[in-house]
């Protein structure tokens, strides 16, 4: 139990670490970035006295670590500032938003654990043919790019099939699966491929180790050790990966969100970008390194409890 303790309070420290340097940083990044947003509040029209006493009523004129300090605290107090561009609180904006992205990247985390999982425990486990099929199918998955298989299923399931409807967000819950059906497929398909191949060699190695070779001259039958021994021994490397994965599902909402007019927390942050509205950037960055973070420190806790081996070895 006290390696347990000790293992989550390693985990929680630095979780907080991690999230006050990559704060740091995206503050910093976005400081030294190009473009005044005393001029963007004030408009094209501004004189440069106007411009001066926006700067001076935002701070943009304090020092850079006061500015950041302030910054941080206001997050830290439940206050994310205002956007420049929107003219709203930004919590406005990322509250009704925060949903549909959250549901999307659980519907293709869904899928990546189900299909990538799935095809590399046939593909390592069954004949030539079929492991010959899923790593040409996965490969071929591995290099197309997400705005590719999005337009590809825009193409066929939308446009000719008129399956799926191509844009927007939906009404009711069923209404949503339907429209984030090709969204999370197109999110998806290159990550569901990396789950299979690493699936396929990790239950392979575990195939020919030395504890499933004393099984099968024991007599075991394989219906018995390949649960017992292959799987349950290839499942830490396998949630691993799995878990860093579906964590990098957040940064491609983005891609998804704006080819398939999704208004979600990704189509938020390209367009807050694209009008330099530094303030929701800082924000949505920072929400989306948490959210990377936080899956992540999840996966090495549920490793632990799969393999207490891992919380020892890490106590050492």
């Amino acid at each position: 139990m006290t390696t347990t303790i000790w293992f989550l309070l390693r985990k929680v420290a630095a979780l907080a670490i991690t999230l006050l340097i990559a704060s740091f940083a995206i503050f910093s990044a976005l400081f030294l970035a190009p473009g005044d947003p005393a001029s963007l509040l004030g408009g094209k029209d501004a004189d440069p006295a106007t411009i001066a006493a926006i700067r001076r009523q935002l701070g943009l004129d304090d020092p850079f670590l006061l500015q950041y300090g302030r910054w941080l605290g206001d997050l830290l107090a439940g206050d994310m500032g205002r956007s420049y561009a929107y003219r709203a609180d930004i919590a406005d904006l990322i509250a009704p938003r925060i949903g549909t992205t959250f549901l999307l990247v659980a519907y293709a985390a869904l899928i990546i654990l189900i299909l990538g999982i799935g095809s590399g425990i046939l593909a390592a486990l069954a004949n030539k043919r079929t492991d010959r099929a899923v790593t040409v199918i996965t490969s071929t998955l591995m290099g197309a790019p997400t705005f590719v298989i999005a337009i590809i299923l825009i193409t066929v399931f939308s446009l000719y099939l008129t399956w799926f409807p191509v844009f927007g967000n939906g009404t009711n819950f069923p209404d949503q699966i339907r429209h984030l059906t090709l969204p999370a497929i197109a999110m998806s398909c290159a990550y569901l491929a990396f789950v299979s191949r690493i699936t396929r060699s990790a239950v392979r190695a575990e195939m020919y180790s030395e504890h499933v070779d004393t099984a099968r001259s024991r007599g075991l039958a394989p219906s018995y050790y390949i649960p017992h021994h292959v799987l349950r021994n290839a499942s830490s490397q396998i949630f691993a990966v799995s878990g860093i994965t579906i964590a990098g599902l957040f940064a491609s909402t983005a891609i998804a969100e704006q080819a398939f007019g999704i208004n979600g927390i990704g189509s938020l942050l390209v367009t807050a970008a694209s009008r330099q509205d530094l303030p929701v950037v800082q924000v949505l960055c920072l929400f989306l390194v948490t959210a990377f973070v936080i899956v992540n420190v999840i996966v090495d806790v549920v490793n632990a409890v799969i393999d207490p081996r891992i919380a020892r070895k890490e106590a050492i």
